[in-house]
Order: structure tokens, then sequence, then C-alpha cells
């Protein structure tokens, strides 16, 4: 696994387990929802995470993309989806996302160098 997806996973590990051991029961609610939401539905969950992939570029959430990244080669999802959702989250979001867009493509292609197997 590549430095930059290791880090990623521990560092988000690190710090959910910081935030959950709090016992804050909005917190622990709000996961429970953000988990609950991308399981399998009327909704494939492959579609979820490129719907949330979409939602964090335009929003410009980093973290989250690499996240929604990371889920969506998990998933399955091929470069020709990945790109597609990418293409309508620039559109939405405006050339503003085009950062966002390097640093996905570059989180893709190290994951598609050293597979990842880590889904938490």
């Amino acid at each position: 696994m590549s430095d930059l997806v290791k880090e990623f996973n521990e560092y988000r590990e690190k710090m959910n387990d910081r935030i959950l051991s709090a016992d804050n029961l909005v917190i622990k609610r709000i996961y429970n929802i953000d988990t609950n939401a991308y399981k399998e539905g009327a909704l494939p969950e492959k579609t979820k995470e490129l719907l949330g992939l979409v939602a964090s570029m335009v929003l410009r959430c980093d973290d989250c993309v690499r996240y929604h990244v990371q889920r969506c080669y998990q998933l399955g999802v091929n470069e020709k989806e990945l790109f597609e959702t990418i293409a309508i989250a620039n559109l939405v979001g405006g050339t503003i996302v085009i950062p966002h867009t390097r640093r996905a493509i570059e989180f893709w292609d190290v994951l598609n160098q050293s597979p990842v197997t880590s889904s938490k």
C-alpha cells in the first residue's frame, strides 16, 4: 500500500476512534446515519458512492473525496465511470473543482498502483 493511502487510512481511523471515544450521542448518530446511508438500498452501493464523490467534490472536501474515491475503487468502479462522475462534479461545481479533480485522480492512480483492502 502506498504511503499516501496508508497515511490517509491510518489518520482517518485514529481520529474517528478519538472522536467516537468522546461518547457524544449526536456525533455517534451522525456517523451511524452516514454509514447506513451508503448501504445497498433502492440505489446500489456503487451508485451511492459515486453520488457521494460528486457531492464531496462540489463541497471541496479533499478528505471526503479521497474516502469516496477509495470506496469507488473497492466497489469496482472503472476509470470511465469515475471520469464521468468527476465530469458531473465539475459541471455542477464549476472550475473551482478542478484542483480537487487533480487530487482525486492522483489518489485513484495511487490506488491502482497498490491495491487497498481497508474500508474502515
